[in-house]
């Protein structure tokens, strides 16, 4: 391909983009976009098709607002938090996380303001957020690392690949952790975690103003396996002997009642604990996929949550849940 016709691709995208936020999101009629980008009328129908097709515009079912916000209004009154986001089920786990992130991403674009700084943890979904392409407002906010860098393998899934991604989208700034997110032992993350460039990017990370963090599960074919970690034994008998159900931004593992369990995992983190990411005012926490309904319990009973990212089946799960266990719990001795 030519270079004349990469910059007339490039040009395509961006007036394919205008065109689609003029009629979507403004409200501009075909005929008023028409005469704005002095264009025919059947070159605008065209050109809102194009975008359709090439996925610069997706158009959604949701459910009635009715059902979300009761769904929402549940999980405030059960657990404290301040927002959910909860995303249509889709048929399998990449569209569901994308269309988590792109209510996290809409639910950042209304809140982040100039002059914030924002703390960022690693994985998949977290990494959605700052991929997904929608229509953002400039901000001059900062974008920290909350956890180290991981293995090459997981690039994109890196927290510091990641605040790259946010910062660039944004027209902010990113700050790196200079250390790795997993050391061999407790004596080698003490180190790290005395030097002083790291305590400084960890310093800034701690009073943050908002946080974007994702839930992970326990799973033996979990991402911190795959990156070779910790060994698929090594998850299964934290899940069977402590009752580990999941992991808070990749750092604390933690029970089903949002206890933090020590664990031979434990202490091998360079990064935010829970309870450093409690001070901070607003805690985005994703969990999108429906393999993950205890972990996000788990997550929920920390309280270390602000603002809950996740599905519908997961968001009636967590409640059902909460509510057997807490039937259970509340039941006296003599009637079980």
């Amino acid at each position: 391909m030519s270079s004349s016709s990469k910059d007339i691709s490039v040009e395509s995208t961006d007036l394919l983009t205008e065109v689609a936020v003029s009629y979507y999101q403004d409200g501009a009629t075909q005929e008023e976009i028409s005469k704005k980008y002095a264009i025919s009328r059947a070159k605008v129908g065209r050109m809102l098709k194009q975008a359709r097709d090439e996925g610069i515009v997706e158009i959604t079912v949701k459910y009635h607002p009715v059902f979300s916000a009761k769904i929402e209004q549940r999980l405030i009154e059960r657990f404290g938090v301040k927002r959910a986001l909860i995303a249509l089920d889709q048929p399998n786990e990449e569209q569901q996380r994308q269309q988590v992130a792109g209510l996290v991403s809409n639910y950042l674009n209304s809140t982040l303001k100039n002059g914030m700084v924002v703390t960022v943890g690693q994985g998949r979904n977290v990494s959605a957020v700052a991929h997904h392409v929608g229509v953002i407002t400039s901000r001059d906010c900062k974008f920290v690392c909350g956890i180290g860098g991981i293995h090459p393998r997981g690039g994109m899934f890196n927290a510091d690949h990641i605040c790259r991604q946010l910062a660039k989208k944004y027209g902010g700034t990113s700050e790196t952790l200079y250390a790795p997110a997993y050391a061999e032992n407790r004596e080698q993350k003490l180190a790290f975690m005395q030097n002083a460039t790291v305590k400084q990017t960890l310093d800034l990370a701690r009073k943050a103003d908002v946080a974007l963090v994702g839930i992970g599960d326990m799973s033996e074919n979990s991402y911190m396996v795959d990156l070779g970690w910790f060994t698929a034994e090594e998850v299964v008998q934290s899940r069977l002997l402590q009752g580990v159900v999941g992991d808070f931004a990749g750092y604390d593992f933690f029970d089903i009642h949002g206890q933090v369990a020590t664990t031979v995992m434990s202490d091998r983190i360079i990064g935010l604990s829970i309870d450093e990411f409690r001070p901070i005012s607003e805690v985005i926490a994703i969990a999108a996929e429906n393999s993950k309904p205890l972990a996000l319990l788990g997550a929920l009973r920390t309280r270390a949550v602000d603002v809950i990212a996740t599905s519908v089946s997961n968001a009636l799960t967590v409640l059902n849940l909460d509510e057997q266990m807490t039937s259970v719990e509340q039941t006296p001795l003599s009637e079980i």
